[in-house]
């Protein structure tokens, strides 16, 4: 205590007995004087602190080219620091106030120690955050899974920091308090089993690159299907196309399977792979009729032009008599021709990747027909875009089939079975009359 200190506390000593105050009320009156002074003078540092920092701490940061100092002043690193100012003076003011009640500098002094600490580990948990804020902006590590580590770190400064102000609280060494924890060792493994879990899966996630925020991942026994827009310590946060969001263990990627769609956006296409089936009685040769009138059909000509001059050819050199059967030789048949002209459609269509594996293919057939395969690529891989043009592909289809005497299957409605009936029974009706 300095001698300007101890002349203030007794000018106050003075001052209340000259007003009066008995000799025994005076010591405690003094202390509440000093208390209340030194409570306001806090306040005061406190808020010029907080004036300091938010106006020409702010303004310097403002002026650098550099982004990581605004990101530690957006987390309120600089804020906090300014909590350690009256905290520093409170400590250094306490054997003034309470100079005649000894027995409580060491108890308000621990305390005030303790905050310290604690505002220190808020420092640290701060620009931890900082570091999670600032790397998630950058290019190179936005789709990387930073905030796992950054939380990990959270959690370490917070248990350190805790058993710091334990220490400080209780007068114990905090190498014991350590030591005390291995103890239970396996309690915390048990309360930390998830967090442990979650921390190594971030880490094989990582270095394996399985995956990333903002890919599209699919893990239908979770309900999750949509882009993945937080990894953290023990969670995945999915935002599924209905807008919901999945919560799935980070650990679960690694030890349950899942289905990343990173590699079709990579790819430059996205696959349409469907089926349309026809009735198999609506499959036949081609004749001359047919082939004439499926040859106005400007994507159909090219094949059926190349393909007659070949089967005319080949029939021409193994004699066959074509006009004895039409099942002699080698001929055209409509399925056939048709999936020439959907691979043609394809072809001629900019939203299909030509880079990429495209056919039109037959499958084998089945009790509901024939199945005719598209199997190509879309440019454009987002949702919409890509089923609008998955659906406009499959109007053309059902709307053609018919121009070349196909019949799409689909099994019989009520109205087919009440059109049939009327039709048997409309014949008796007028015979009747």
């Amino acid at each position: 205590m300095s001698d300007n200190e101890t002349q203030f506390a007794k000018f106050i000593e003075d001052w209340l007995l000259d007003f009066g105050v008995s000799q025994s009320n005076t010591q405690l009156l003094k202390m509440v004087i000093l208390v209340i002074m030194a409570g306001i003078i806090t306040i005061i540092l406190w808020k010029v602190g907080q004036f300091f920092i938010n106006k020409f701490v702010k303004r310097l940061i403002q002026r650098t080219s550099a982004a990581w100092d605004d990101v530690l002043f957006d987390e309120g690193v600089f804020r906090k620091v300014g909590y350690l100012v009256p905290a520093i003076f409170i400590k250094g003011i306490l054997p003034v106030v309470f100079s005649d009640y000894p027995v409580w500098i060491p108890i308000i002094e621990t305390l005030t120690t303790a905050y310290i600490a604690l505002v220190v580990v808020r420092i640290f948990s701060s620009m931890i955050s900082a570091t999670n804020v600032y790397f998630s902006r950058s290019v190179r590590f936005k789709d990387k899974p930073i905030a796992s580590f950054t939380q990990l770190a959270k959690i370490v400064v917070w248990l350190v920091g805790i058993i710091f102000v334990l220490s400080i609280l209780i007068d114990r060494n905090p190498i014991a308090l350590f030591g005390a924890m291995g103890a239970i060792s396996a309690v915390l493994l048990l309360i930390f089993k998830d967090t442990i879990l979650g921390f190594v899966a971030s880490i094989q996630l990582t270095i394996n690159d399985m995956i990333r925020i903002g890919d599209w991942v699919s893990i239908p026994k979770y309900g999750a299907d949509g882009d993945v827009i937080g990894i953290y310590l023990t969670t995945v946060k999915v935002s599924n196309w209905d807008k919901t969001i999945s919560t799935v263990p980070t650990y679960l990627f690694v030890s349950d399977s899942f289905k990343n769609w990173r590699g079709m956006q990579e790819s430059g296409g996205r696959r349409i792979k469907r089926s349309v089936y026809f009735k198999i009685s609506s499959v036949r040769f081609a004749d001359e009729e047919m082939l004439t009138r499926f040859s106005k059909i400007e994507l159909a000509r090219p094949h059926i032009e190349s393909r007659s001059a070949e089967i005319r050819a080949y029939n021409d050199q193994k004699g066959v008599n074509t006009e004895a059967s039409i099942v002699n030789g080698r001929r055209m048949t409509n399925i056939g021709i048709f999936r020439s002209y959907i691979l043609n459609v394809l072809r001629n269509n900019q939203n299909i990747n030509q880079e990429m594996t495209c056919i039109v293919r037959q499958l084998d057939s089945t009790e509901h027909g024939v199945p005719l395969e598209v199997y190509c690529f879309s440019r454009i891989q987002t949702w919409v875009e890509y089923e609008s043009i998955q659906s406009d592909l499959f109007d053309h289809i059902l709307a053609t089939a018919s121009h070349f005497d196909l019949e799409v299957f689909e099994n019989p409605a009520s109205s087919d079975f009440r059109n049939m009936a009327i039709a048997q029974v409309k014949p008796i009706l007028n015979d009747d009359k």
